[in-house]
């Protein structure tokens, strides 16, 4: 009873919210870009403009890839980050976390909604606290690209509370705005990410079944409402070109009885991982076809048969919860429901990319966390400090589980290594730890890390050609040269299972243009770029050899043809500005520059270039403001200021132009400096 008082204010349970869900993941805020980070803060055009941001729409995620993942509102909210930020990763990291303890206080506010009693808004407390700190949701955290669970868990449950609020008795414009409100969070929440789906599920078996004194013609106008708005969603989402389905490299059981034994294994494995997180992964799973395929092979799997067990347990003990009578019972059965209802889509029911995967729990978890307080809810009152001591001990030790995995996100290096000492040995995680090696200049520990890779799965493409690019490194070039002729005659067959099958192709073009022979490098990027049309890498190398052998006009055609169709892509329209100018096109080079520097909003080379011509035809004035643009882009970049002093000098404005030069030179002497402590 102290404690329910001293927790009684509203304002205090959101602050220990707030900050005990801050502090747990602040190892990761100064965590560098891991992994699929590369792409999306890094290549991905459509967050350096806000420009861009209605295009975003009509793209899937990854422009390269078989994944359908439409999430255009992950990419806005990347794109406001890179207004703020830059290619600063603090910042987005601070908004994944923010984004994440606004979602656990919207989680307190809806559970005290869901079940209007005041004794219960203690447990509702607990939940959300808890919730908050399950070290489960660190890769939706922690991991920048995992942002679309808690945007879209922001947005779902910001427009469930809403249509509480329109429910109250007030005016009729108040009400009228509510539902607005909650209808555009709700396509916002679609637009993170495809599970938003699985919240109007759960809104409307609330409303219709659990939610008190709602009529009829309430429960089938808030039908219909929902079938509207997820009408428009489909018809947003058609807006990207349709793409392949990917073919599953590791094809999973298919026969109920296999399928059956997954579903209660992946729910062995996530109960165990939300009541025990010790071993945490990233690239997990729960089943390994090799293990099934010999008579000794087969013991291998016998460490992962108990999480059936535990998958069986569980659902019983859900099925048995919800039917049992007592207090806690609507607790109980709103549990059971929410949890099975979210884990329905991930429990292997239906092909996935993966077997299981810990963010997929970022829903499901708040049901699993009510149920159990419903089971808390019927021990008797002598229990009840006892209840409350063991919710404590929990939390404390979640909370230090979630700071020590969350500086597991510190580097990319450290990442792979913890994830292979938990036991998340895969291709793709091997492979990108050889790629740092590799990096790094360590070709040797490179070259043993993708031959094992090899050994293990021997036709993965990527690990088979980052070993040639080491291999021709170290100067076994006889090698590399066969395994990229091998891997681009494969191309054709394993782009149905691997993206990125280009590279082989791209590399063994280099490797023709380094020995001299243009003619069939160039026949071979022909080939690829038949292959792969919209790959820019390829593009702009096959671009490069034109303009070497037959002149700017020949290049000028091919980079013109991928710019008319890709009119966002910043690199391509930079390209395209210096074929035209050497073509002595000026004046349309000098649009296309214009147009280059506004699709991103950070970057200076379009106009510097743009500040070249304009000194060529003796524009001073417009050289001076355009290189001041650059400057306020990049103003802690030493060229900038030596570029605005050569202008000004050439303005005769001297005493402006050694201004400039001074400040070069105090920020050349700072980054030397830091190169030094480095």
């Amino acid at each position: 009873m102290r404690l329910a008082n001293l927790l009684s204010r509203t304002w205090l349970r959101c602050l220990i919210l707030a900050g005990l869900g801050f502090v747990v993941r602040m190892p990761a805020l100064s965590g560098l870009p891991i992994w699929d980070d590369d792409y999306l803060i890094g290549e991905n055009p459509f967050i350096k403009s806000p420009l861009l941001f209605g295009e975003a729409f009509k793209h899937y995620l990854f422009l390269d890839g078989f994944s359908a993942h439409y999430r255009p509102m992950q990419n806005v909210s990347l794109g406001i980050d890179y207004l703020l930020w830059n290619s600063n990763p603090w910042g987005y990291h601070l908004t994944n976390v923010l984004l994440h303890v606004a979602s656990g206080l919207l989680l307190y506010f809806l559970l005290r909604r869901l079940l209007a009693k005041p004794s219960y808004e203690l447990s509702a407390f607990f939940i959300a606290l808890i919730w908050t700190v399950l070290p489960v949701h660190s890769a939706a955290i922690d991991y920048i690209s995992g942002r679309a669970d808690s945007l879209s868990f922001f947005f779902a449950s910001s427009a469930w509370l809403l249509c509480f609020q329109a429910g109250k008795k007030c005016h009729r414009r108040k009400v009228i705005g509510y539902y607005i409100a909650a209808a555009l969070c709700g396509l916002l929440a679609l637009c993170s990410r495809e599970t938003a789906l699985l919240w109007f599920g759960l809104f409307l078996l609330h409303r219709c079944f659990f939610e008190a004194g709602v009529t009829r013609k309430a429960k089938l106008l808030t039908l219909t409402c929902c079938l509207c708005l997820l009408a428009g969603y489909a018809a947003i989402h058609h807006l990207p070109e349709a793409r392949a389905e990917h073919v599953a490299v590791d094809t999973q059981p298919t026969t109920p009885p296999e399928r059956a034994v997954l579903v209660l294994r992946a729910l062995g494995d996530y109960t165990r991982v939300m009541v025990w997180p010790t071993t945490l992964q990233m690239d997990r799973t729960v089943l390994d076809l090799n293990n099934y395929r010999n008579k000794v092979s087969w013991r291998d799997s016998v460490s992962v048969e108990y999480l059936s067990i535990v998958g069986l347990i569980a659902l019983s003990a859900l099925v048995s919860g919800a039917l049992y009578k007592g207090n806690g019972r609507a607790w109980r059965r709103l549990g059971a429901l929410w949890f099975l209802l979210t884990f329905l889509p991930i429990s292997n029911l239906f092909d996935l990319n993966a077997t299981v995967a810990e963010h997929w729990l970022y829903l499901p978890s708040v049901g699993f966390l009510i149920f159990l307080t419903g089971v808390a809810v019927d021990f008797s009152p002598r229990f009840t400090t006892v209840t409350v001591a063991i919710a404590c001990c929990w939390l404390i030790g979640f909370s230090a589980r979630s700071y020590v995995r969350s500086s597991d996100w510190i580097t990319p290096k450290t990442f792979y290594q913890r994830t292979m000492a938990a036991g998340g040995t895969s291709p793709r995680i091997a492979v990108r730890l050889g790629l740092i090696y590799a990096n790094e200049g360590d070709y040797e520990k490179a070259e043993k890390v993708y031959r094992r890779v090899i050994e293990l799965w021997p036709d993965y493409p990527v690990a088979r050609n980052n070993l040639a690019d080491v291999l021709e490194r170290r100067g076994k070039r006889a090698e590399a040269e066969a395994i990229f002729a091998a891997s681009t005659s494969q191309a054709n067959e394993q782009r149905k299972e691997y993206p990125h099958t280009w590279a082989a192709a791209l590399n063994l073009a280099r490797l023709r243009h380094l020995d001299h022979d243009d003619e069939n490098a160039l026949i071979i990027l022909k080939q690829a770029h038949a292959d792969y049309p919209q790959i820019w890498e390829i593009v702009r190398f096959e671009a490069e050899l034109l303009r070497e052998n037959k002149g700017p006009e020949a290049a000028l055609n091919l980079i013109a043809q991928f710019t008319q169709e890709n009119w966002w892509h910043h690199d391509a329209n930079v390209s395209l500005g210096r074929l035209l100018w050497e073509e002595n096109k000026v004046a349309t080079a000098m649009e296309t520059f214009r147009f280059a520097s506004w699709l991103d909003i950070h970057e200076v080379e379009a106009l510097n270039l743009l500040v070249g011509m304009q000194l060529q035809q003796n524009r001073f004035g417009e050289a001076r403001a355009t290189q001041e643009r650059a400057v306020s882009r990049q103003p802690d970049e030493p060229r900038q200021y030596l570029l605005l002093s050569d202008v000004l000098q050439r303005m005769n404005l001297t005493t402006e132009a050694n201004r400039a030069h001074a400040h070069f030179e105090q920020l050349q002497a700072l980054a030397q400096v830091s190169v030094a402590k480095n």
